[in-house]
């Protein structure tokens, strides 16, 4: 049996190597996998296929919604950011040379045991209490038994039937352009396992190399209760857990890493039936949007088979999503538990937390998604300024540093959004990679109310500060751009453009009285911007109104 699963398996060592990469004496692990038959979805994917229309796709959708209800649940796979992996001393670095981080553990070989890391524990904790869930004081890990070429070991050490946390909630919020709104969606359990290796499949087809580097990387599931009704309360949820993970420092959540992997349980019942129809698990979900297109896509399908009379055709099973066609397609059949053959690992002791333990991670955790969202909301900030705002720990904190700074709220949050928002989105960069800091925006905003520089001027230090650093105070000194607020002084710059201008003093005169714009302009021309614009305005109202 054994020589029959394996012998598409070929290895070959690696002839030239830097030995500084891999100092063990163990040698070098390298393998391809023959395809022996192609896969039903590489089949179908080859096939013409033509694009939803999402015209149509949004009006069947709608159809769809008055004669069925979809049931959706999403299991979502969270990578930690230990410096270690779960059960060996190997680091895991996203984009490393494949089996380069690699050990006897991470590669099953005969009388390798594995070592708990405890930080994964810890991780597990907070991730459980952040999520509202009840911790299981005893828990155990258990070995899930599947074949597959990325999996050395033959089986995966995950939990099984005692999960360290079960029964939380996570709360949120809909964006206002999706209609808004508070959910809560059920947590069934998270529990801890370890990652699988990785299969690079080549261009051709014929065969794929096995990656061991991510065999044995520490992950967290989550899942949740079938309370998800659309795709956007779906992909809402996902980045939900995103923000949740980010904000605990437990994961980077990068989907394009495999960092958070999420995969999507969706049925379809006629309205007012109680019993759940057959679901279908749908992989290969890269991003949020994808969540959703993946998600209503495939109530359309199951409705179609539904009016069309072949309800039998939905089977339990798993679908990848195809980008480039919109669909999905039938990846294998589902397996049932029954398949997995779980059984107590019998080389890692049981998990036990103390109430001191649970006690002092519960005070170490930072405010989360939720409650920030809340206090947000309690400053008067609308719910699209809250949700900015809360999307990301680090402009979070940029914020209430602003602010403790003695900073105007709305002023902060507008040129937040504003001004300092789109530069990072022009330079790519992250809110903690510009110059600027929360101390110099708090200073820049008082400089405009106090009335030392303009609105303008303001703008100009601004993309300096971004750019290069430095503080207010020394560039306002610096460019020599206090605000001119004499009256005397902006007078006689108002007088000499009135008198440079005839023509047009005469046409507004006349009745033309926008060209006040274009005067109130050339003044600040001349003022090189530094014209208190509130009196610059009353001056030039009071000359070109004068008889």
């Amino acid at each position: 049996m054994a020589l029959t699963l394996l012998r598409g398996i070929q290895t070959r060592p690696f002839l030239l190597y830097p030995s500084g990469l891999f100092p063990r004496k163990y040698g070098m692990f390298y393998c391809t996998m023959k395809s022996t038959q192609t896969q039903t979805a590489t089949h179908e994917k080859q096939q013409t296929l033509t694009k939803v229309s999402s015209q149509g796709h949004s009006k069947r959708l709608d159809k769809v919604s008055k004669d069925y209800e979809a049931i959706i649940g999403i299991e979502t796979h969270v990578q930690l950011s230990t410096r270690t992996k779960a059960f060996c001393n190997c680091p895991y670095n996203y984009g490393s040379q494949p089996n380069t981080t690699i050990c006897p553990i991470c590669m099953g070989l005969p009388g390798a045991l594995p070592v708990m890391n405890t930080k994964v524990i810890e991780f597990a904790v907070k991730l459980g209490l952040a999520l509202n869930c009840k911790l299981s004081l005893n828990s155990k890990f258990d070995r899930k038994q599947y074949f597959y070429p990325d999996l050395p070991k033959g089986y995966q050490i995950s939990q099984f039937d005692i999960p360290i946390a079960i029964g939380g909630f996570i709360d949120l919020d809909l964006p206002v352009e999706f209609g808004g709104g508070h959910r809560r969606f059920g947590i069934t359990r998270v529990h801890m396992e370890e990652d699988a290796g990785k299969l690079l499949h080549t261009g051709n087809g014929s065969y794929s190399e096995v990656d061991l580097n991510r065999a044995g990387v520490p992950l967290l599931e989550i899942v949740s209760e079938p309370d998800m009704r659309t795709g956007i309360e779906a992909a809402e949820y996902a980045a939900e857990l995103q923000r949740l993970v980010r904000f605990l420092g437990v994961s980077n959540g990068n989907m394009q890493e495999g960092s958070l992997r999420c995969d999507v349980n969706v049925s379809i019942r006629p309205i007012g039936q109680l019993e759940f129809g057959t679901k279908v698990e749908i992989k290969n979900l890269n991003s949020f949007s994808a969540i959703n297109r993946a998600i209503d896509f495939e109530i359309s399908r199951q409705a179609l088979l539904h009016n069309e009379g072949n309800s039998d055709q939905i089977v339990q099973e798993t679908r990848l999503w195809d980008e480039g066609s919109q669909k999905t397609f039938t990846m294998r059949k589902k397996e049932g538990l029954s398949d997995y053959r779980y059984f107590p690992e019998p080389d890692l002791p049981e998990v036990v937390l103390s109430k001191e333990y649970i006690d002092g991670i519960r005070e170490s955790l930072p405010e989360l998604p939720e409650v920030k969202r809340r206090r947000y909301e309690q400053m008067g900030l609308s719910m699209q300024d809250v949700l900015f705002l809360a999307n990301d720990v680090n402009i979070a904190d940029f914020f209430d540093a602003t602010i403790a700074k003695g900073a105007d709220v709305k002023l902060a949050v507008n040129w937040i959004m504003g001004d300092i928002a789109a530069y990072m989105k022009n330079e790519k960069l992250s809110i903690k990679e510009i110059k600027l800091t929360a101390e110099e925006l708090a200073e820049l905003i008082a400089a405009i109310r106090g009335g030392t520089i303009s609105g303008k001027i303001g703008k100009e230090i601004l993309f300096e500060l971004m750019a290069k650093g430095g503080t207010v105070k020394g560039l306002i000194e610096e460019k020599d751009l206090v605000q001119i607020v004499n009256p005397v002084e902006i007078q006689k710059m108002v007088e000499k453009v009135l008198a440079e201008n005839p023509k047009q003093l005469e046409q507004y005169r006349g009745g033309k009285t926008k060209l006040q714009g274009y005067f109130a302009g050339q003044v600040m021309k001349l003022s090189k911007g530094k014209a208190n614009p509130g009196l610059l305005n009353k001056i030039l109202l009071e000359k070109l109104n004068a008889k």
